[in-house]
């Protein structure tokens, strides 16, 4: 994650502001808060900008997710280019809901909080919509995996990472 974030940082930077580094990292897929906060930490962006655009950024594309995807997949397994990637998708976060389905809340607040590989807030709203978890419980549940993704993360990436690089 580091390498793409620093990819990011060193591509986008050249041209936008580092606050606009930090939220649009925050928006994709993989890199999410985590990475926003690590560019941020990079950039040296102040904490108190970089938590705030790092949990919007994050939270941003969740409800979407959550609304939408099972239409989307549905639509893109109607074209044969897609189906495949779709399926390779479903089975992904389904290979890794056992927890969510067996504690719903606590399970999908702790898939998103805690900062792991192949977690986080985008595919706990996917593992969250295929299962059919209630669209509040679920996103009661990832504001509060973001929460505690955002304070982790901040020691991560300001208190460890920041001294280092200091």
């Amino acid at each position: 994650m580091e390498s793409l974030v620093t990819w990011f940082t060193a591509h986008l930077g050249a041209y936008i502001s580092e606050q606009a580094v930090v939220f649009i990292i925050s928006l994709m897929p993989l890199l999410e808060l985590r990475g926003g906060l690590l560019a941020g930490s990079l950039l040296k962006v102040p904490v108190a900008q970089a938590i705030p655009l790092s949990i919007i950024g994050n939270i941003l594309p969740i409800p979407f997710i959550l609304l939408f995807i099972r239409q989307i997949f549905k639509w893109m397994k109607k074209i044969k280019i897609f189906r495949g990637l779709v399926e390779r998708l479903e089975a992904k976060a389904m290979g890794k809901s056992d927890r969510i389905r067996k504690y719903e809340f606590w399970g999908l607040m702790c898939f998103v909080g805690i900062p792991l590989p192949g977690t986080g807030a985008w595919t706990g709203a996917l593992i969250a919509s295929l299962l059919g978890i209630d669209i509040k419980k679920s996103s009661l549940a990832i504001l509060c995996g973001i929460a505690m993704a955002t304070v982790i993360m901040y020691f991560v990436s300001y208190v460890l990472v920041g001294n280092i690089v200091s």
